[in-house]
């Protein structure tokens, strides 16, 4: 099987040599199109492909419709909506993604944001620490309770709430240490931190509003680590104006982010580009473990990690 490693962000050098030696040693031919700046070289090279790995390189119907002999996708990370899940299932294709090989780095961009932006971007000024603190998480998936675990260290309480988790199922998590909170209200009410994780859906789309902003300390910071369709940026803008010390830190730049920058440049940090998982580890992690995942997928019809329908 024809295997192609598709990556407008290159991989670290290590991470694909991981992975050619895994699917080359399982007999898969492996083909790589990495910095490629032009669609139709996307299209060109999934023509023959039986297997593609990416990471936020987007899939939709086109690409899929110009890939026939496709049969799987493996996102290497955890968020997959840069994947028509739909045109995939049309077509059998059979879309999956690796969750928690990513979670460490995430985690550790969270608290060193957190840090950076509470000591005043380091602009040696007096600024605050996070040690005994309340951290907020909402949602509890696998970055979550690296972020979490990670806390712990600096002595913070950390509370949970989580959409689809019950409160049994949070409680369970002991080894955290974290605190059940019961509605996403009682989280930002009671946190002077909060950190969003969860994913891109119907449902959590625009789910951080004027309403829950206005229940934090005047003082809290919103840190955003997962998708920015997550929060209503107005919103966020409006409870900034409003509260002096009120700060946002994101590892995905705002449509509006040149707003919150002139606005608010002290109380306002943005990543370049999405940083969440670009270290070396993750990137060993996430390659390694999709191409793991194409060879199992072809030997016998794993599927573990399928997160779309199947036709």
């Amino acid at each position: 099987m024809k295997v192609l490693l598709v990556t407008s962000k290159p991989f670290a050098a290590q991470a694909v040599g991981g992975i050619q030696q895994i699917l080359e040693s399982a007999g898969h031919q492996f083909e790589k199109l990495e910095g490629y700046t032009d669609k139709t070289q996307l299209l060109g090279a999934v023509k023959d492909a039986n297997a593609i790995i990416i990471r936020s390189d987007v899939i939709n119907r086109e690409v899929i419709e110009a890939a026939p002999n496709l049969k799987v996708v493996v996102r290497a990370g955890a968020g997959y909506d840069n994947v028509d899940l739909d045109a995939a299932t049309s077509r059998d294709v059979c879309v999956m993604n690796t969750p928690g090989q990513n979670a460490n780095a995430v985690a550790e961009l969270v608290l060193g944001m957190l840090i950076y932006i509470q000591r005043n971007q380091f602009d040696g000024s007096v600024g605050r620490e996070i040690s005994y603190k309340t951290l907020g998480l909402y949602a509890f998936g696998n970055v979550a309770k690296m972020v979490a675990k990670i806390a712990r260290g600096f002595s913070m309480t950390v509370n949970a709430y989580s959409p689809t988790l019950s409160h049994d199922d949070l409680r369970k998590e002991g080894e955290y240490g974290v605190v059940t909170v019961y509605s996403n209200e009682e989280l930002f009410e009671k946190s002077d931190f909060v950190s969003l994780h969860m994913p891109l859906l119907p449902e959590t789309r625009n789910c951080v509003t004027y309403d829950l902003l206005s229940l934090m300390p005047r003082d809290g910071v919103l840190i955003n680590t997962a998708r920015r369709e997550l929060l209503v940026e107005e919103d966020l803008l409006r409870i900034m104006e409003e509260r002096p010390r009120f700060q946002f830190i994101t590892d995905m730049m705002p449509v509006r982010h040149e707003e919150f920058l002139s606005r608010f440049p002290k109380r306002y940090f943005s990543t370049p580009k999405k940083a969440g998982a670009q270290t070396t580890e993750a990137n060993v992690n996430a390659g390694l473990a999709a191409a793991s995942q194409i060879v199992t997928f072809f030997q016998n019809g794993d599927e573990r990690f399928r997160v779309n329908n199947k036709s």
